[in-house]
């Protein structure tokens, strides 16, 4: 085999995989940092791979002069989009998904597109050279190169460098993976291009096709549905999106490396058991461990997997129809990937997309045995059919089962849209009638339905919260607080005549639900505001704009779920924070939190800053309404938390607490953050 022909295919891979992440990191701040940015900067890798796959179908067709023109010009007009920088010129209100779109094209187009379109169609190449050697190790190869790329972000690449530094890196080994391919199509253009295999080879049938397409679109919506899954409970980082997809890529390089790897009947006994497994999980998440957790959640997606792409390896094609394949795999993933991003947040009110992507697994896998005559076997007694047959129908049905159970709240309204889903329900204590709103599984606010109960700080906001001694210690006669997070309201009950309370919030769904099934913006005695959009990106352009040490308190709750907004809690962020921030004023951040404990991140903060700090730990009081929460108070003022009333209820930092961990745009980890 010529070695410039797996050598290019490698880095091509290589490149294909690693350009996610990075550009992952560039966009997730200017967007909210929700799991759905991902889910759509998925879609849009999707599309492009699917765009490329049908490149390579159908430069093929024509003779190797054609080819080696078409290819090289394109190959030099895609170093135009270097060096790879993205840069925001805006920030949208509402659903961004076709921002994120347009941002990625004009960032990353060309170049992806190239190297997505390099591993099908330097295969069909090399198969034409070398008809005596199948071309489909290097499609293992190439698999490979994309993992290994993923494994390289968060340990090797994202811990030391700065975002610059990576973007510079992915374009340099991008000229040199040019060069590769150009002289390779340059090669091409005194050949023809005759078929590999003698033209009588059979075509691929539209059944055949459609089960391609089957098992490519059941895999990847279990791969995004999984990814949304953790980022939703966890936090949105790369080093969370990198380990699914590793699975993910990891199925592809054992089923199409050789077939020692896929054995169907382990495999399908393996998903009937673990799909619904993973459902129940995702419905008790907030009682289970986060190892428990990822552990089901890993161990489902590569059992599903490696159906599904054992499956597909076991049906593919001779090398003549090769480049159809890939492209049908492709088509399957991008509609997996369209299914999460664009249809199923309008069309579900919860993450049925989860349940229903192990049941098309267990049905896709469940047609691949009828295929090949397995069900011809089950009036035989032969068990080695019968129970993953039978295994694979129980999975799909219950799967399907816990999707219907998902959907079934009396009394719950929800609220779906790109950010998440919203839910309002209803329930009592002590106190009486409670209204409560739901992001995720974390409750997010609530409201006593009685006066005099009706105008009392609830929840995480209650008498002894940190926020609420910050405020209610902050004499002066008009007090300006920025809240980045709005949820139901609730810090708005602190509200004086002559205050002013102005909240930032990116989901509009949340303005909604406050303003039409809470009180708290009405009845308070403060003038109160709700901006939309992004708040680190609002804050700057106000600051950018003349606004200028302007809030007496910024606290920041932006949580969505137990997920943190990463892009909040940064040293850049941290400096905007100072700039809008009067000298005698607090910052309060909301660290509550299950899975991640941010007190190193809270104390990196005031380092950076260079300011005092403090922790409140308040339990629950049922008498008040007021929900267990920690709150950290930095303030550029000592004398602030000097104050008898600050200080009698702060708690302090725990002596055997681990050293500050600063966070920055270019260098954020979860790894020590983690709660396991």
């Amino acid at each position: 085999m010529p070695r410039r022909y797996p050598l290019t295919i490698f880095l091509s891979a290589f490149l294909l995989f690693l350009v996610q992440p990075l550009v992952g990191r560039y966009v997730l701040p200017w967007f909210g940092g929700g799991p759905a940015v991902w889910s759509t900067c998925m879609l849009f890798f999707q599309i492009l791979l699917l765009a490329g796959y049908a490149y390579a179908h159908w430069l093929g067709r024509m003779n190797g002069r054609s080819q080696a023109w078409i290819h090289i010009a394109l190959l030099a007009v895609s170093l135009a989009f270097l060096p790879l920088v993205p840069r925001l010129t805006g920030s949208p209100v509402g659903d961004p998904s076709l921002a994120i779109v347009q941002l990625l094209l004009l960032t990353v187009g060309a170049p992806y597109f190239l190297v997505s379109s390099t591993g099908p169609l330097l295969q069909s190449w090399y198969a034409r050279i070398d008809s005596g050697n199948s071309p489909w190790r290097l499609y293992a190869l190439s698999n490979f190169g994309s993992f290994l790329a993923l494994l390289s972000y968060p340990f090797l690449l994202e811990p030391f460098l700065r975002l610059r530094t990576q973007s510079w890196i992915w374009s340099a080994l991008y000229v040199a993976f040019a060069a590769l391919c150009g002289s390779l199509a340059w090669q091409r253009r005194g050949q023809a291009a005759p078929d590999p295999v003698s033209d009588d080879a059979p075509a691929p049938t539209l059944l055949t096709m459609l089960f391609w397409l089957g098992l490519s679109a059941a895999s990847s919506t279990v791969l995004l549905a999984t990814t949304n899954q953790i980022s939703q409970e966890i936090a949105v980082n790369p080093f969370l999106w990198v380990l699914p997809l590793s699975i993910y890529l990891l199925t592809f390089i054992l089923t199409f490396e050789s077939g020692r790897w896929y054995r169907r009947g382990v495999f399908a006994v393996a998903v009937g058991i673990l799909a619904p497994v993973a459902c129940a999980v995702m419905g008790a998440a907030v009682a289970l461990q986060l190892r428990t957790q990822l552990a089901v959640y890993f161990a489902a997606l590569f059992a599903a997997c490696m159906l599904c792409h054992g499956e597909l390896a076991r049906s593919r094609p001779v090398p003549k129809h090769l480049t159809a394949f890939y492209l049908t795999i492709a088509a399957g993933g991008a509609l997996g990937g369209a299914f999460v991003a664009l249809i199923a947040p309008r069309v579900f009110s919860e993450y049925g997309e989860f349940q229903l992507g192990f049941a098309a697994a267990c049905l896709v896998g469940f047609v691949g045995w009828l295929r090949t005559g397995a069900f011809a076997h089950w009036t035989t007694r032969n068990f080695s059919v019968r129970v993953p047959l039978m295994a694979l129908l129980l999975g799909g049905f219950t799967a399907v089962a816990a999707f219907v159970t998902n959907l079934d709240h009396p009394g719950v309204e929800r609220f779906r849209n790109f950010y998440g889903i919203l839910r309002v329900g209803q329930t009592f204590d002590l106190n009486g009638p409670i209204r409560q709103l739901t992001h995720g599984s974390i409750r997010h606010g609530y409201q006593y339905q009685r006066e005099p109960q009706r105008r009392w700080a609830t929840s995480y906001y209650g008498p002894h919260s940190g926020v609420a001694v910050a405020i209610n210690s902050m004499d002066i006669p008009q007090r300006r607080v920025a809240v980045i997070g709005l949820g139901t309201g609730t810090l708005a009950a602190w509200g004086r005549p002559g205050d002013s309370y102005r909240f930032y919030e990116i989901n509009p769904l949340v303005e909604t639900v406050a303003r039409t099934r809470f009180t708290f913006l009405t009845d308070s005695k403060a003038k109160t505001e709700v901006v939309l959009g992004d708040a680190r990106v609002i804050l700057k352009q106000e600051l950018d704009a003349g606004a200028h040490h302007d809030y007496d308190i910024i606290a920041v709750d932006a949580f969505s779920s137990d997920s943190i907004p990463m892009h909040l809690l940064t040293a850049e962020c941290a400096d905007l924070y100072r700039e809008r921030l009067s000298p005698h004023g607090a910052l309060l951040l909301h660290i509550s939190n299950r899975t991640l404990y941010l007190n190193p991140v809270a104390r990196g903060l005031a380092a950076h800053l260079r300011w005092k700090s403090t922790l409140f730990l308040s339990g629950k009081d049922e008498k008040t309404g007021e929900s267990s929460s920690h709150w950290v108070l930095l303030s550029p003022d000592p004398e602030f938390l000097s104050k008898p009333s600050v200080a009698a209820e702060a708690f302090g930092w725990p002596i055997n607490d681990p050293p500050p961990i600063l966070w920055t745009d270019d260098f954020a980890s979860l790894r020590h953050v983690l709660r396991f």
